[in-house]
């Protein structure tokens, strides 16, 4: 029997024993931030989420900013975006003027339904943004449609879904980006559209929840998550494409332990254009475990273990029944099982230090030996990364001014292995940061809100990492097999042909109505490189509206 037949009776099974259910706010960098500010500006607060995995129950939002000291803008917002969680939420978040009396009857979506059997919640997604870009041979745009519905049944099973039609040509190193992966950043599926470096893809996402117990929650379907408290991840991003899973999370005390189980693709074969829709993709799967614990109300660390594998011929995948175990460490399974397959360990923390500050960070190590460490000798085999990072809430008193500072490196090698039914990426992008390995990274971000409803924020992100000559692996990229390697030893960050990147992302984003926004952006971005090729200098000016969708994030 097949590991997804498996799956769908273990959750069915127990769809009849259960409390309250809830999905999950989808990912959004700017959205989330509003829910995590608040908690580093209550410290003592004892939190109800674990802001180390993302992303969060729409229920579990409503639970911990209804009981915090938040901005009372944002707080309405937050509320009305998740009402059928909160006390009498129909009728706090209902809309003056409804639509024809059916539509928009709350502020949040386009059409509901409310009753004690069946909750639904329709509403439509909308991208349009159109730019310039001095490097591109035509005018850059996004267009997207879509539509998103959430809800539950028997207030026992919830279910989510949101699919998209898009259309886009991206700022000119995004296409570079295309044109040297054979990917849409984000995304999987793509074909050519028109001639001038534009693509066409289709999003989809969907999955169904059962709250097994008050304490064991289940998800299984198509979507991302996210390890970590930073802007980026070294342990899990969402930067790849979506993939299929399930996902067993437990929440008791102060402990929340998460077991992810996950198939992936391990190639996607590709042409100028497009993904090859005439053959099926060869498979991979990753387990992983995650432990958050809150030592105290304002400390937390956590434990990540994660095993990406695979069994069976080039296109179809058996799966390792041995790491089905949900609560053992992988490592041994991995020695058990032969040790044919790539064991990743990793932490993380984060430390509310005073009010309006935290640090926060973690480690990966995917392999080390101490006696080459101490030698200093840059052997190829010391492969980890690191990350370390702070917020401020409420710059120097200023209301709604923050500030985040976060640096990352990770050395030459590390996320690969030997085929690419080992290494740590899916859909041919890396499964944590988007350079893959062998790079460090400084990234300052401000946040400031003047006003009700108006966001202005400022990226700026500088990076030094290392790029490949023709026929040379010098670490850099993860979907390349280690054994390829140029040497053993004398490997440092940045090898390769060096690259110099100064990355800065401007944006001014006001919110029209709940959930739309109109947007003003510019990207700056100068790149230098040891092959003099590879400069490239962008400035990318956009305007864009959005509804029900987040800002597209190309910091790379």
């Amino acid at each position: 029997m097949k590991l997804k037949s498996l799956v769908l009776l273990a959750v069915w099974g127990c769809s009849y024993v259960v409390s309250a259910q809830s999905v999950y706010a989808p990912l959004n960098q700017d959205y989330y931030h509003l829910i995590d500010r608040e908690e580093v500006l209550n410290r003592d607060f004892s939190p109800s989420i674990h802001s180390s995995y993302k992303p969060y129950r729409r229920v579990d939002i409503v639970t911990q900013v209804d009981s915090l000291a938040v901005n009372a803008n944002n707080k309405k917002y937050l509320l009305t975006d998740n009402w059928e969680h909160v006390e009498d939420g129909e009728k706090f978040a209902m809309s003056r003027k409804p639509f024809l009396k059916w539509f928009y009857r709350s502020k949040s979506d386009f059409y509901h339904v409310n009753t004690e059997m069946f909750k639904l919640k329709i509403s439509p997604v909308l991208y349009l943004g159109l730019g310039n870009d001095s490097n591109a041979a035509a005018r850059p745009f996004v267009n997207t449609r879509g539509l998103e519905l959430r809800g539950s049944i028997d207030e026992k099973v919830g279910f989510y879904s949101y699919i998209g039609e898009n259309q886009a040509l991206f700022p000119q190193y995004v296409q570079d980006y295309t044109s040297a992966y054979g990917v849409v950043p984000n995304e999987a599926f793509w074909k050519k559209y028109g001639d001038d470096g534009a693509v066409d893809f289709f999003t989809a996402r969907g999955y169904f929840t059962v709250q097994a117990t008050k304490h064991i929650g289940i998800q299984f379907g198509h979507d991302k998550n996210f390890v970590g408290n930073g802007y980026r991840s070294l342990l899990l991003s969402d930067f790849s494409a979506p993939s299929t899973f399930l996902k067993i999370q437990t929440k008791i005390w102060k402990i929340q332990y998460t077991n992810l189980f996950t198939e992936l693709v391990a190639d996607a074969p590709y042409t100028t254009f497009g993904s090859n829709g005439t053959e099926v993709f060869p498979k991979k799967f990753l387990t992983a475990h995650h432990l958050s614990i809150n030592l105290t109300d304002n400390f937390n660390v956590g434990v990540f273990e994660a095993i990406m594998f695979h069994r069976g011929d080039s296109t179809s995948s058996a799966f390792e029944w041995n790491y089905l175990n949900p609560i053992i460490f992988y490592r041994s399974i991995e020695q058990f099982t032969g040790s044919p397959d790539n064991a990743l360990f990793g932490m993380d923390f984060k430390w509310n230090v005073i009010r309006g500050v935290q640090l926060y960070g973690q480690g990966l190590l995917d392999e080390m030996v101490i006696g080459e460490l101490k030698s200093g000798e840059g052997w190829w085999g010391n492969k980890y990364s690191l990350q370390l990072g702070a917020k401020y809430i409420n710059v120097l008193g200023v209301k709604n001014l923050d500030l985040q500072a976060e640096y990352n490196l990770s050395r030459p090698f590390t996320y690969a292995h030997e085929s690419i039914f080992t290494n740590y990426a899916h859909y041919r992008q890396p499964l944590a940061h988007p350079l893959g390995a062998n790079f460090k990274e400084l990234v300052v971000i401000a946040r400031y809100q003047p006003v009700k409803y108006l966001f202005l924020s400022g990226k700026v992100i500088s990076t030094l990492y290392g790029t490949d000559p023709a026929g040379a692996n010098y670490g850099g990229d993860v979907l390349k097999d280690y054994t390829t390697r140029v040497s053993d030893y004398g490997n440092e960050i940045g090898q390769g042909i060096g690259n110099r990147v100064l990355f800065v992302d401007l944006m001014a984003s006001y919110m029209l109505r709940q959930n739309l926004f109109i947007d003003l952006r510019h990207i700056y971005r100068n790149q230098e490189s040891d092959d003099r090729t590879l400069d490239q200098t962008t400035n990318y000016t956009s305007v864009a509206l959005r509804l029900n969708i987040a800002a597209r994030d190309h910091s790379f």
